[in-house]
This record gives structure tokens, C-alpha cells and sequence, in this order.
């Protein structure tokens, strides 16, 4: 429950309000200055005054959008006047900036006349990339907004009618194909007639519900022709015959199909949807109170999929599912309309969308509780990131399809920039993630039976990431995936009561370890008791090319296998291990952070070097920081020696790389920090942390990982002869998709490191 002192402190605290504007140039010397303002400004002004098309070009023009109202029809406060509806609006502004990175202007009108209303807006055109209008009255709204759409020569969208309309059609055809209903047989009650119960019930025609299937209801009941009171030509539109007996809302309910409430809370009865059709639709859609309790409507109709406009029911119908996203779409396409073709678009998006595996992070803010298509999951969830890249491109696509768009795009490199553009997770791991894609490998998932492996298996496969093998009991997987609506097309199980080669894989460890003490039975015990163990031989012998695991157990109980049964490559003396940080700025990595207590010289240099060639591989160049207390010398110690020695080792070996130390963490990072010495190596900030110590590696990877600093994945380990990685223990479903994107990327160079050295 949100009380009323908690919302006002939320507005009040701080800088009041909810937006702020900031310069995204800078703007801190005389010469900035001069670039922003005068004289530097005159030099676009000009260019635009010759060609006004290139205002998106070097102004922010392209990326804004108008939140416009006049504040005669707030949520559900009616005609509250703009000024008390700044709040809402200002809100509005950050759902854009939050969904669609878009950056809007609210803007609050005195002009509760339309036409005077018009012309303000129409006359802003060269300030904005699009209007979306808000909690203006109807019918004002229907004449404001065709009107605006008409004069102006960019998107004008109208939300409440169009965004209820797009995120109640996804609703109602997913709800359809769940309860076996034809949209074009479906009897429809709409409880409301204003904006948008019009729009709803124009657009889920173009889906195929008849019109003469809809009986629109309103303060005096169902809505018929001969009525004198309330009947504008929209409503008219929806009228019945004046002879049809269904006069009233209990009447209109018998025998149907759907409810939709678009009106006030407490309007429909348990004894009302009792007397529907079989294996009703109910979206009850009235804020904060339902037309009828989520409670009640499930009582009496325990055979109905039902929808509300709440986040704390299943299938909520939230409009920020749409208009960040539609308008991203628009906007990125220089479209001059939002048309029913991108509305359209923009509702079957959000369909399939629901019918996709859930990602863990969207489940992780509800509870961790499985989220799978069914009656309680028929719409994306709004905290949902993946609705940016699905609807703003359908929406794209559909603009450039039906002429409305001036920049046409390929669809499916904008598609996606856009799974890069709000997360530097993605953003990176998108490359990753490609290269990966070209040559997927076999990689093994010895804990099979652990739901993120599962789901993250089920991703890897249907993404075309590797080949994943899952050990675990063929009856338990495939009642885990049927319980979590997971499909295991391309997952290959290894059951692990029945496990194949066995005794080849126990002669083979016997063998490689018999002189270390191990007998042929207890290779046999471990590789039977041990699924990690035995998914190490699987890559050993060459029936997988990569491991992951870790994920239920300490860190040793995967690592120490590894190195007694795949061991380091030749040439490398020490395994060591890294992890990767992704902030919103940029990508770290740090080493050594997992195996090597108190590294001497040779080891830090081998791990540098191990680290900048997989830091290459990931297509990222590499810049190697060997960090210290001291700077370049300035406090002798040991420790800094042995630091200062590993630095002019990998200098010695590897000239290609681009390294300096020892040196501190701030000179690595901080540019302004490395003035004072102009002779280092680093010209730009290090990527690549190589720490004197496990103390100091393990310390600073934690502490980032425990501020929310940054992303962290890992840890990766370095040098062994094949792509062995381990888990950290509850590792989210996205991190393991990551982590075999990664473990795919190392597979592919040892692929090359083995070509390249192979003696005809």
C-alpha cells in the first residue's frame, strides 16, 4: 500500500519533481563555452537554415518527444487542471527515459478549448520529434488528436486511447489461444465508452471481433440506437439495434465471450460473470480498483483468463509495455504518423513476446516464481527489457512497409542495436554473443538438474549459442521442463544413472593419474559419484569442447578436477582466473582473482598475457594495467619489484601489447591521474587489471559486485588446454548464457592456437 506521506516525500525530497535536464556535451572550459553558445552555435544554425532536414543532425530534435496536456481527464482524478497534472506528466517523461532512453519535455497547456489547444501544439512542430497527447477529455480527444495528426508532419500519438488499445489486443489474443476461442466468434462486453473503450474495441476489430459482437456499456446501460443522451459519433458507432433486449449490463454478460472494463471499480458482480460463456476472458482494467476484485472474478469463474491493470495480479495491462517503444520505433525511423499499420504491428509483437522463455532477471523481480505462458502469463511483464527491441522494431518495420518513414533501416541490424542500447551488458556480450553464433561448440552442464542450467541450456540451444549437453535424470528434466514450460529441443542429455563410456573415460583418467596415487577403482567411484568429473573426461576425449559448472558447489569442488583432469596447456605453467565487469560506461576485466594466493613475477606476466589474448579473442583490444601501491618505482618493496619485473617480462615477450606498471589503480583509470607521467604507455584508461595478489584481486571484484558497481561475470579461467569455466554459486540464467558465450569464444582459439601449430 502506498501511503499519501510516502508519495508526497518521493515528489518532495531532494530537487523537487521527477526529471531534470542535463548538457550532453561538455561544457566546463571558454572554448566549450564557445562551441555551445556563441559564437560556435551560429555554425549548425546555418547549415539548418539551408537544409532544415538536418536539425536532427545536430540537435537533440530526433530523441524528443512532447508529453502534452491540459489536464481535463487525470488517471482517474477527471478534470483536475494542468497544473496538478505536471506530476503525472513528469512521470510520463521518465517511463520514456527509462524504456526507450527518450528524453521529453512535459508540457502543461491552459486551453481547455480544442481549438485553441490545436494550434498551440501544431505550432511546436519544430521543437519536437513527436507528441504524445495525455488525460485530455473526451470526446476533445478524438478532435485534438485528428486534427494535430492532420497539421503536423510527425508522430502524434494520443495514449490513452491507443496505448490501452495495443496492450489489451496482445492480451485478448494470447487469452484466446489459451481458452480455444475464435476472435472473429467472440462475444465482447466493453464496460466504458470513453477514449479509450473506443479505441480498444476500432483496434481488436482489425483483429477480427465484429463489431455487431460488441455491446458497449455506459452510465445508462447498453449503448443502442434512439438513445438521445451520450451519444457522440464514436459512440454511435458501437450502438445496437434500439429492439435488442441486452439493455443493461447483467443482460449483456449472459453467454459472453469477454469482459472488458474500461470505467470504475465495483461495477461487475460474481453472479455477473457467472452467467458468461464458457472459459471467459475477464480484463477488468480500472485502476486501482477493478471493475470486479481479482479475488471475486476468480472465485466465481475459476475457468477464466483474467487481466487487470494492477502489478500485484497475474497479466497486468500497463501502457509503458507500448508508447516507449512505439514511439522509439517511430522515431528512429523519421516516421511522419503513428498509423494503424505500426499499432497493429506493436500488438502482435507483445503476443509472441509472452510465448518466449522469461528471462531470469524478469523473474527475479517477481518473486523468482516461474513465469510461463498460461492464463496468469499472457502479456510481458512491464519491467520486461526485451519489449524495447521486439515492438520498436515491428513498429519500424511496419512504418517503412506502409510509406510513412523518411529514414528506412535494416530491421534486423536495428533490432539488434536496440538489445544493446539501454544495457552495457548487452551491448558488450551482444559481440560476444555473434561470434559465438558462427561456430557453436558442445559444451557440458554437469548439473543438468538445476533449474537456471536448465532454463539457461533451453537458451543456449534455441539461440544457437553451443550445442549444450546436460547430465542429469531424463524423467526429472523433462518433468522440470514441462513444469517450467521450457522447451529442450537441441539439448542433448546425458543420463547420469546410466553414464555412457564410462569405462572408457575411467581407463582414460586412470591412466593420466596413475602415478598421483589414483587407482583404476576410484577413478571409476569418482567418475560415477562426481558429475563434474566425469563432464571433464567428456572434454578430454573430445565428446564436448567446453564446461561449465559451479553453480551449487565451492568454487574448489569444480576447479581442482580441472586441472587434474584437463590441465593447463603446454607452455603455461599456472592457471589463473579473471572476471569481467561491465559498468554503464564500460568493460573491465581482473586478474588474477580466483587461483594464485601470492603470484611471483613469471606468473603475474603469464597471467597478463593470458588475460589480454582472451580479452582480444572477446574483440575487445586490450590495455594492461600491472597494478601496485607503487608508481613507476616511487616506493621500492618487494612486492611492487616483483611487479615492476612481471611488467618488463611481458614487455620482453609480448611487444604487441599495450601495457604499463607498476602503477595504481587510479593512474590505470583516471586519465587526469597519468599526467604526471607523461612516458606511460597507457594512453587510454586500462582495461585489464592484473593485481599483485589473490587478497587484492578477490577484495576489489567482490566490493564491485557487492555496490551494484557494474555487471560482473565470471570468474573465467585462463591457460587450461581446454575451455573450463566455473560458476559462482546462484549464478542468474543470463550470467550462464554469458558465461558460454564466452566459453564458446575460447573453444574457437584453441580451435586456431591448435591449427597454426600442427606440424604437416
Amino acid at each position: 500500500m502506498i501511503r499519501k506521506e510516502d508519495a508526497l516525500q518521493y515528489h518532495e525530497q531532494g530537487r523537487p519533481g521527477k526529471i531534470a535536464i542535463k548538457p550532453t556535451k561538455p561544457v566546463e572550459t571558454a572554448r566549450d563555452l564557445s562551441l555551445a553558445y556563441s559564437p560556435g552555435v551560429a555554425e549548425p544554425c546555418r547549415e539548418i537554415h539551408e537544409d532544415q532536414r538536418k536539425v536532427g543532425r545536430y540537435t537533440a530534435r530526433k530523441n524528443l518527444v512532447a508529453v502534452v496536456t491540459n489536464g481535463t481527464a487525470v488517471l482517474g482524478l477527471g478534470n483536475i487542471g494542468p497544473y496538478a497534472a505536471k506530476p503525472v506528466m513528469e512521470g510520463k517523461a521518465v517511463l520514456f527515459k527509462k524504456y526507450a532512453d527518450i528524453d521529453v519535455f512535459d508540457i502543461e497547456l491552459d486551453a481547455e478549448d480544442p481549438e485553441r489547444f490545436i494550434e498551440i501544439v501544431s505550432a511546436m512542430e519544430p521543437t519536437f520529434g513527436g507528441i504524445n497527447l495525455e488525460d485530455i477529455k473526451a470526446p476533445d480527444c478524438f478532435h485534438i488528436e485528428a486534427a494535430l495528426k492532420e497539421r503536423m508532419n510527425i508522430p502524434v500519438f494520443h495514449d490513452d486511447q491507443h496505448g490501452t488499445a495495443i496492450i489489451s489486443a496482445a492480451a485478448l489474443i494470447n487469452a484466446a489461444e489459451i481458452q480455444e476461442k475464435n476472435l472473429g466468434s467472440l462475444k465482447v462486453v466493453c464496460v466504458g465508452a470513453g477514449a479509450a473503450a473506443i479505441s480498444c474495441m476500432r483496434l481488436w476489430m482489425h483483429f477480427g471481433v465484429k463489431r455487431e459482437h460488441i455491446l458497449m456499456v455506459d452510465r445508462e446501460g447498453v449503448i443502442r440506437d434512439g438513445r438521445d443522451t451520450g451519444l457522440d459519433e464514436h459512440r454511435q458507432f458501437f450502438a445496437q439495434p434500439a429492439d435488442d433486449p441486452r439493455d443493461t449490463l447483467e443482460k449483456a454478460l449472459m453467454g459472453a465471450d469477454v469482459l472488458i472494463g474500461l470505467a470504475a471499480g465495483g461495477l461487475v458482480s460474481a453472479e455477473m460473470v457467472k452467467t458468461m460463456g464458457p472459459k471467459p476472458i475477464i480484463f477488468a482494467l480500472a485502476n486501482p480498483d477493478p471493475e470486479i476484485p481479482y479475488e471475486v472474478a476468480k472465485a466465481a469463474r475459476p475457468d477464466a483468463v483474467i487481466g487487470t491493470g494492477r502489478s500485484d495480479y497475474p497479466n497486468q495491462v500497463n501502457n509503458v509495455l507500448g508508447f516507449p517503444y512505439i514511439f522509439r520505433g517511430a522515431l528512429d525511423v523519421e516516421a511522419t504518423h503513428i498509423n494503424e499499420e505500426m499499432k497493429i504491428a506493436a500488438a502482435e509483437a507483445l503476443a509472441k513476446l509472452a510465448r518466449e522463455p522469461v528471462p531470469d532477471d524478469v523473474r527475479s523481480a517477481y518473486g523468482a516464481e516461474p513465469i510461463v505462458f498460461g492464463p496468469d502469463y499472457i502479456i510481458p511483464k512491464p519491467v520486461d527489457g526485451r519489449s524495447l527491441s521486439w515492438v520498436a522494431s515491428a513498429v519500424a518495420k511496419a512504418a517503412i512497409d506502409s510509406g510513412v518513414a523518411h529514414h528506412p533501416i535494416n530491421i534486423e541490424d536495428y533490432r539488434h542495436s536496440l538489445e544493446r542500447k539501454l544495457s552495457p551488458t548487452r551491448r558488450v556480450m551482444w559481440r560476444i554473443t555473434s561470434a559465438a553464433r558462427k561456430k557453436p561448440k558442445r559444451v557440458v552442464f554437469p548439473e543438468g538438474e538445476e533449474e537456471k542450467i536448465l532454463r539457461a541450456a533451453s537458451i543456449v540451444a534455441a539461440e544457437k549459442i553451443a550445442h549444450p549437453i546436460i547430465i542429469g535424470r531424463p524423467d526429472v528434466l523433462n518433468q522440470m521442463a514441462s513444469e517450467m514450460g521450457i522447451d529442450l529441443h537441441g539439448v542433448e542429455v546425458i543420463d547420469r544413472t546410466n553414464l555412457p563410456h564410462i569405462d572408457e573415460y575411467t581407463d582414460e583418467y586412470w591412466r593420466s593419474r596413475q602415478r598421483k596415487g589414483l587407482t583404476r577403482a576410484r577413478a571409476r567411484a569418482e567418475l560415477m559419484r562426481s558429475r563434474t568429473s566425469y563432464g571433464m573426461m567428456m572434454v578430454r576425449q573430445g565428446a564436448a569442447e567446453g564446461l561449465l559448472s559451479g553453480i551449487s558447489s565451492p568454487y574448489p569442488t569444480t576447479i581442482r578436477p580441472a586441472l587434474k583432469i584437463i590441465g593447463v596447456r603446454e607452455g603455461v605453467r599456472r592457471a589463473a582466473g579473471m572476471y569481467m565487469v561491465i559498468t554503464p560506461h564500460d568493460v573491465k576485466f581482473l586478474a588474477d582473482t580466483t587461483i594464485n594466493i601470492d603470484p611471483d613475477a613469471e606468473t603475474l606476466a603469464e597471467t597478463a598475457i593470458l588475460s589480454a589474448d582472451l580479452v582480444r579473442d572477446l574483440g575487445i583490444e586490450p590495455r594492461v594495467a600491472m597494478l601496485s601501491f607503487s608508481n613507476f618505482g616511487d616506493a621500492p618493496h618487494p612486492s611492487s619489484i616483483k611487479v615492476s619485473r612481471a611488467t618488463s617480462a611481458v614487455k620482453a615477450a609480448r611487444p604487441d601489447l599495450t601495457i604499463d606498471g607498476e602503477m595504481q589503480a587510479d593512474v590505470a583509470l583516471v586519465e587526469e591521474a597519468r599526467k604526471p607521467y607523461p612516458f606511460s604507455a597507457l594512453r587510454k584508461n586500462a582495461n585489464i587489471l592484473i593485481f599483485p595478489n589473490l587478497d587484492s584481486g578477490n577484495v576489489a571484484y567482490k566490493l564491485l559486485a557487492a555496490t551494484g558497481r557494474g555487471t560482473v561475470i565470471g570468474p573465467l579461467v585462463l591457460g587450461m588446454n581446454k575451455p573450463v569455466n566455473v560458476l559462482q554459486q546462484g549464478a542468474s540464467v543470463d550470467t550462464i548464457v554469458h558465461m558460454t558465450s564466452i566459453t564458446v569464444t575460447q573453444a574457437h582459439r584453441i580451435d586456431h592456437v591448435n591449427r597454426i601449430t600442427v606440424v604437416p
